[in-house]
């Protein structure tokens, strides 16, 4: 695909994101969401691919039900309080039918069928896109509408995604599908709390970005797909190798990496908002997505590849990816820990 073509399309994803961002009118926010859906899918199909066609077809029917379900729900709303205002959001089945659109759009369970296949047939770098940016748009709006939501229904799909997130990536062996159910169950993190923090809503998935984009990086530059490709990174990039399985472990949640800041955070408040028995299923539930991390970082690390030309033979192809995006990725993710206290008072 040509440069300038590449260029228009990221820069309408751009125009897109930032247009939901600035509006408070449901045309406007719905127009965004809209220019940044069809911006997305040239990128997507790019390859020409018929698993790639398959999974922009996927995707385009996904986001166009969400988004004329947004506008039916937007109309409803204007049709009997007279206000297209964003936060004017009162009637009930507006409200409901909007909750269940906006979740649609980002994956959370049960909307979720969508996103495995989807991510399946996508390269790398148009994977990680999908994982990261399309997420900030219909997050605005989910934070926007969430004081007229309601509590029940926002705790059940948290606590929906986390579980699935979790159980759907226990044996699966592409790691694009691992990464889709792991961006479920980090959704199912921010949505639990956004009812009670927004503040730690956004920075869950600022650290979930970061994260997601250092492991994304990481299998670009080591051409992996699947867990079997991992056993010979080890030979190639030993350093890269130790950082990736450390990377994955932040994904997880474990001390003393950066994944762990919003997991304790979101705990924390959880248990001042006296709801210890959804703060206990959330952790019990993040250890099924500790498991495929381990399984990764055991496949990264503790394997290695019958065939050993990998290791005697040097790698003769000059790499010309730029490093520079995947040491401040790599490096965020595994850095940023100390600087919680600084984030609990910005959250507070």
């Amino acid at each position: 695909m040509s440069p300038y073509v590449i260029t228009i399309l990221l820069s309408s994803l751009g125009l897109g994101t930032t247009l939901t961002f600035m509006s408070s009118h449901w045309l406007l926010a719905w127009m965004g969401l809209e220019i940044n859906t069809l911006a997305i899918l040239p990128l997507m199909a790019q390859h020409h691919h018929p698993r790639a066609v398959e999974a922009t077809t996927k995707y385009f029917l996904a986001q166009a039900a969400a988004a004329a379900t947004i506008l039916f729900a937007s109309t409803i709303n204007a049709w009997t309080t007279g206000e297209w205002d964003i936060c004017c959001l009162t009637h009930p089945i507006a409200t409901t039918l909007t909750t269940m659109a906006l979740a649609l759009k980002v994956g959370l369970a049960p909307m979720h069928f969508w996103m495995p296949p989807v991510m399946q047939g996508l390269d790398l770098p148009t994977g990680l896109i999908m994982a990261t940016w399309q997420k900030l748009a219909p997050f605005a709006l989910i934070i926007q509408i969430t004081p007229f939501t309601y509590p029940q229904v926002i705790t059940a799909l948290g606590l929906l995604s986390v579980f699935i997130g979790g159980w759907g990536g226990l044996n699966q062996t592409q790691l694009r599908k691992i990464l889709a159910y792991s961006s479920i169950a980090h959704l199912g993190w921010m949505i639990i709390i956004v009812q009670f923090k927004p503040q730690l809503t956004i920075l869950a998935l600022i650290t979930y970005i970061l994260m997601t984009a250092a492991i994304f990086l990481t299998f670009k530059m080591t051409s992996a797909t699947k867990i079997n490709m991992l056993a010979t990174s080890w030979s190639k990039v030993p350093i890269l190798t130790a950082t990736a399985a450390l990377s994955l472990l932040s994904l997880g949640g474990l001390p003393p990496l950066t994944g762990f800041m919003p997991k304790w955070l979101i705990l924390q408040e959880l248990t001042t908002q006296k709801l210890p028995l959804t703060a206990t299923i959330a952790a019990l539930s993040a250890l099924l997505s500790l498991y495929f991390y381990l399984r990764l970082c055991y496949s990264m690390t503790l394997t290695i590849s019958p065939n050993t030309n990998n290791a005697s033979t040097p790698w003769r192809l000059q790499n010309t990816q730029s490093m520079m995006p995947l040491a401040i990725f790599t490096t965020s993710t595994l850095l940023l820990l100390p600087l919680a206290p600084l984030a609990q008072a910005l959250v507070n």
